[in-house]
């Protein structure tokens, strides 16, 4: 008896055992996860802190970013309601330039024959004032027909590498020919300022042609020289007869171009020299009697083109 009474008490304590070691694997189970925060350091607590606290804000954010787009859909709304009601008063504001613009039937030219008598470093200054010529053309109130001949050379060299644009331009006739087999030779009047002919006025039937040369003066009355030969009208504009000039009357490509301009919106030969002129030409108004009215010294406008007077001019006197 007492054997089979020590048997049964052995599976008894197996159990006992057994269940005590499962007891004990639950609790260190338990215990695991405080043990591994209290293994965190204090960074990594406040990093996973943040991190929990960036999920709870999930759903809020969400849903201001949703406001915010509401908002900004209602403003944009609001906008267009204002405008419409505005109506054609705000419309007239935005289109009146547009629609003031008014083409003029008159050609301008900018002879490019020349590319032979430059350095590489005029032919860039060309570049630059042809440019500034394009820009200004399709701003103004009453664009010209604007040709560009001759093309070829250094000046396409440098358009090719410094503008790939070019290509693209608009309102404006790029030939590779001279301009004489371009324009009909009754039309063309070269404007370059060695030619005994003082212009008047401007005549929307005629093309005026700018010698696209900036050569420092080593290559004086070439211009003048180029139009004798042609057996074309030549003339200079009346610079002397409205201002007086620190410097020659040899104008730059886009000085020229641009009083052309201003003097097809203003009406005025003087507004038009003085409204492009650059300060450093040191201009003055003068009286009919061809004395300075040194009060009349208005602001020029500032130009792209190198200080450099340009010979290429025959242009513009």
């Amino acid at each position: 008896m007492a054997d089979d009474s020590v048997d049964s008490e052995a599976p008894s304590r197996q159990e006992n055992h057994d269940k005590d070691g499962e007891s004990g694997q639950k609790q260190s189970s338990n215990g695991a996860a405080p043990a591994e925060s209290q293994s965190l350091s204090k960074r990594q607590r406040k990093k996973l802190l943040k991190q929990q606290k960036w999920e709870e804000e999930r759903e809020l954010r969400k849903q201001k970013r949703k406001e915010r787009k509401q908002q900004r859909r209602l403003q944009r709304q609001n906008h267009h309601q204002e405008e419409e009601e505005e109506g054609g008063e705000a419309q007239t504001v935005r289109k009146r330039p547009r629609r003031e613009v008014t083409p003029s039937s008159l050609r301008l030219v900018v002879d490019c024959s020349f590319d032979d008598l430059m350095l590489i470093k005029d032919v860039r200054k060309l570049h630059k004032q042809i440019q500034r010529c394009y820009a200004e053309n399709r701003r103004a109130l009453h664009p010209v027909q604007f040709y560009l001949t001759s093309l070829g050379g250094q000046l396409k060299q440098s358009m090719d590498e410094k503008d790939k644009g070019w290509v693209n331009w608009k309102d404006i006739s790029i030939k590779t020919e001279h301009y004489s087999e371009v324009v009909a030779k009754e039309d063309l009047v070269y404007l370059t300022s060695d030619s005994p002919n003082v212009l008047e006025e401007l005549d929307q039937k005629k093309a005026y042609v700018i010698g696209g040369l900036v050569d420092h003066n080593h290559h004086k009355g070439i211009t003048f020289e180029r139009a004798k030969e042609l057996g074309i009208d030549h003339a200079q504009l009346p610079l002397s007869s409205f201002v007086k000039m620190n410097s020659r009357k040899v104008l730059a490509v886009n000085h020229v171009f641009e009083i052309v301009l201003a003097y097809l919106e203003k009406g005025s030969w003087q507004e038009a020299f003085f409204t492009v002129l650059p300060q450093r030409k040191g201009a003055v108004a003068v009286d009919k009697d061809g004395k300075a009215v040194p009060e009349k010294e208005e602001e020029d406008s500032e130009s792209d083109s190198d200080p450099d007077t340009l010979e290429q001019t025959e242009k513009r006197t």
